[in-house]
């Protein structure tokens, strides 16, 4: 089995779509007159969220005039968000055919299928011709792969010079090993984390320059905590990801002991 498909299998039920649709309905929502505000807790797969997407669109000062590509784009939320709340026109790849096929019927669902162009594909190798986006986005999608210095000069090819890197990623801390489960995988031979020193450096030499780099594991904890504590609503994570629970739970003591480091950054193309 070759890298791209043991992480793909990380992430496959079969079920994603048909859990989306039960949790929706679940939730008393019906998907004929869904809006793009309903899915926000369930369809931003990373840490912190819904918050998290925010905090990274604004810090990479995004706007309507952008061309921006979701790299790793799950089920779909970063790119909503995208064409909701600012305008662009998106291009959203994920290696996990499934996401890809419940990103694009909730994108037609909430009225944006005609702003997002969803593709099956891997992130190592990009079906873009180069230049083509002025943004890149990608949250927590790193961890699976191994090649890093391929995934981020597939970044640098597809960005318009002076274009904007997003990434808000886990990285590892100095104590090891980390716990298992997580969110991105359930044993050591699917996680792949390099220290935030080792990222710097990849990205540098991939031909970016940083404009902003910022550690936020110790403001990520409570909230998470807090999240965690409460009682599970129809709408979350939980949804489609098997023993969800356990693994932010992990994400959590991770971090807390100093065994992952949260990284949100933005980097621009030399």
């Amino acid at each position: 089995m070759t890298a791209a498909h043991t992480a793909a299998a990380q992430y496959s039920t079969a079920l994603t779509r048909a859990n989306v649709q039960r949790a929706l309905a679940e939730a008393g929502l019906d998907i004929a007159n869904l809006e793009a505000a309903d899915l926000a807790p369930l369809e931003h797969f990373h840490s912190l969220g819904v918050l998290a997407t925010g905090g990274l669109l604004a810090l990479a000062s995004v706007t309507s005039e952008d061309r921006v590509l979701d790299a790793g784009t799950g089920i779909g939320g970063t790119a909503r968000m995208l064409a909701a709340q600012f305008g662009c026109r998106v291009s959203a790849v994920d290696l996990t055919p499934e996401y890809c096929e419940t990103a694009a019927w909730l994108n037609d669902a909430v009225g944006l299928g005609e702003m997002i162009d969803v593709q099956q594909g891997d992130v190592t190798d990009l079906p873009f011709e180069a230049g083509s986006f002025d943004v890149v986005i990608s949250q927590h999608v790193q961890m699976n792969i191994a090649d890093k210095a391929r995934l981020y000069t597939e970044a640098r090819r597809v960005l318009a010079p002076g274009g904007r890197l997003a990434i808000w990623d886990v990285t590892a801390g100095p104590e090891q090993p980390i716990r298992y489960p997580v969110p991105w995988a359930d044993e050591p031979s699917v996680s792949h984390l390099v220290t935030p020193s080792e990222l710097r450096r990849i990205l540098l030499s991939c031909g970016f320059e940083i404009e902003a780099w910022n550690d936020l594991t110790e403001p990520a904890l409570e909230p998470t905590r807090r999240f965690l504590a409460a009682p599970a609503g129809p709408l979350g994570l939980h949804v489609f990801v098997p023993d969800f629970r356990t693994k932010a739970a992990n994400l959590v003591a991770n971090g807390a002991e100093n065994r992952t480091r949260l990284i949100q950054a933005v980097l621009r193309a030399a």
